[in-house]
């Protein structure tokens, strides 16, 4: 399941680093996750790094996008070939 950012965003700029999929941009006012790009981190990291350094606590599951974790290993692995 990828991930999405909530309006509760403050824009701090802390997930956009973190990302190892580069699937967050700044948006107008928040914060946006490409759930196409988003793997919540299966592949390259125990936990989504995002909600880890995210200071408003914003990022929440994305009802739209339900993905297994082997579904998210290959979508990762699409991504970095």
């Amino acid at each position: 399941m990828a991930l999405m950012i909530t309006e509760d965003c403050t824009a701090c700029d802390a997930c956009k680093p973190v990302c190892p999929n580069e699937a967050i941009e700044a948006g107008d006012p928040i914060y946006i996750i490409d759930p196409l790009r988003c793997t919540e981190c299966v592949g390259a990291e125990d936990e989504p790094q995002c909600k880890l350094v995210c200071p408003a606590d914003c990022i929440v599951q994305h009802p739209d996008f339900v993905e297994t974790p082997e579904e998210l290993q290959a979508k990762y692995e699409g991504l970095h070939g």
